[in-house]
């Protein structure tokens, strides 16, 4: 690489970081209001996630899958439609 090279890379690289801290400087866009369905529906998909964690954890503790899905079943009881709470897949 020769010194016009180097000198073109260098004023690259200054524009780049000049811009990102300008991009940086800005605030951040205000988030909209949740709405009350939104926040329920959120409080129900971090529920119903906490419970498939549970799920997981019994499984990989070596209880039998039998009494890994009924503790899901209770723990989703209310939250989820279906009978396996949303965890049933391929096998």
């Amino acid at each position: 690489m020769n010194n016009k090279h180097l000198v073109l890379a260098a004023f690259w690289l200054a524009a780049g970081l000049c811009g990102a801290a300008q991009a940086q400087s800005k605030p951040a866009p205000a988030k909209p209001a949740l709405s009350e369905h939104a926040k329920k529906d959120i409080e129900r998909h971090r529920a119903m996630s906490k419970a498939h964690e549970d799920a997981a954890r019994c499984l990989e503790s070596g209880e039998t899958e039998e009494r890994c899905q009924k503790t899901l079943l209770a723990a989703c009881r209310g939250l989820a439609i279906g009978k396996y709470c949303g965890l049933k897949h391929e096998h």
